[in-house]
């Protein structure tokens, strides 16, 4: 279903240029966008492509206005990839209905849960005693809505999404399918060869605007909660421990994997594959490149990168303590070079 060029600026803003009445069938990439769709050109080196590209509309900065007019219809953002941003969430709740609210005959709700208005409650969903699932929010066919667990106004549960007994779910969170929430943290004590479990009796607490990917598992904290503040962003598959504190507005990456008891800050970005091992703590702001291993605690904000080619253990821990000598052994090995220049000229004067 098309959308003219006029309701998409009245919408959300910023300065069209361009017939208000001009019909925008898709949202597209730049380099495949084609006539009827909409593009985004957020940064000027890929300014080349405003004159190759055949989108019927560019979303560009103020820098790169004249190139697009050039070419034809745009709107002009002080933010294109926010704008472009916004415009999706703008473009999907205007071409995709909501869940009809009502429970589905085939879900099973205990007697004692308590649904708020507006609630849709998908095929085969189960809700457990004295649950609360607040209104607005949709829950997906086959998830599991454990005992006196909480589901947030406006929430949207995938299918198969497992909420655990009294873990928590805050407001206008979405959560993938088969995410599981409250499963058991991995505690377990030695005794004579053997492995005694420790009861995980926690639970976990998730803030507000949370969205998590599909298959992704944060385990209940052993004895206190496990917890996810506001605004945080985790990819699909990402293993969050138990007892893990994970500050507001962070994101992960897909496989992402945080051992338990480690505390990561508000702000933080973790790269796909990275892992963060148990009782760690990384202080707000802090970086971590894909694929690396964070083994010490990072108490200053920053960009970190913990990559080392597999070996055997001991062998492994020799190389990874010269490496970290590398820098201070380069640097006295210039200071060398240029004492023994500066004697080398000294000897050559007559």
């Amino acid at each position: 279903m098309s959308k003219p060029l006029g309701d998409i600026v009245e919408a959300l803003g910023g300065t069209r240029h361009g017939a208000a009445d001009l019909l925008i069938q898709r949202l597209a990439p730049l380099a495949t966008a084609g006539p009827g769709e909409l593009a985004f050109v957020a940064q000027a080196r890929y300014a080349s492509q405003i004159e190759t590209t055949a989108a019927s509309v560019l979303i560009v900065p103020p820098a790169l206005q004249a190139q697009a007019l050039a070419r034809g219809a745009c709107i002009v953002s002080d933010d294109p990839y926010l704008y472009f941003a916004r415009l999706t969430q703008w473009w999907r709740r205007e071409h995709e209905a909501l869940p009809t609210a009502g429970v589905d005959p085939s879900a099973r709700i205990d007697a004692s849960a308590r649904l708020e208005a507006g609630v849709s409650i998908g095929p085969f969903v189960v809700v457990g005693a004295n649950a609360r699932i607040a209104r607005g929010a949709c829950i997906g066919a086959h998830s599991v809505v454990g005992a006196d667990a909480r589901v947030g106004v406006d929430t949207m549960l995938g299918p198969r999404v497992t909420i655990g007994d009294r873990c928590t779910v805050g407001a206008r969170c979405v959560l993938h399918p088969g995410v599981v929430i409250g499963a058991d943290g991995f505690g377990f004590a030695p005794h004579q060869g053997e492995w005694v479990k420790i009861e995980q009796l926690g639970a976990v607490r998730i803030g507000d605007d949370v969205e998590i990917g599909a298959n992704t598992c944060i385990d209940r904290g052993a004895l206190d909660d496990t917890v996810i503040e506001d605004g945080v962003k985790l990819d699909n598959l990402i293993q969050i421990g138990h007892n893990v504190h994970v500050g507001a507005h962070t994101a992960m990456a897909g496989c992402v994997g945080v051992a338990g008891s480690a505390t990561i800050g508000a702000h933080c970005t973790i790269g796909g594959g990275a892992v963060v091992l148990g009782h760690l703590s990384l202080a707000d702001g802090v970086h971590v490149s894909a694929a690396s291993v964070v083994t010490r605690s990072l108490p200053k904000p920053g960009h970190y990168t913990g990559m080392f080619p597999i070996d055997d253990n001991a062998v492994w821990e020799k190389n990874a303590a010269s490496l970290k000598q590398l820098n201070r052994l380069r640097e006295r090995l210039k200071a060398a070079e240029q004492a023994i220049g500066q004697a080398l000229q000294n000897d050559s004067k007559p």
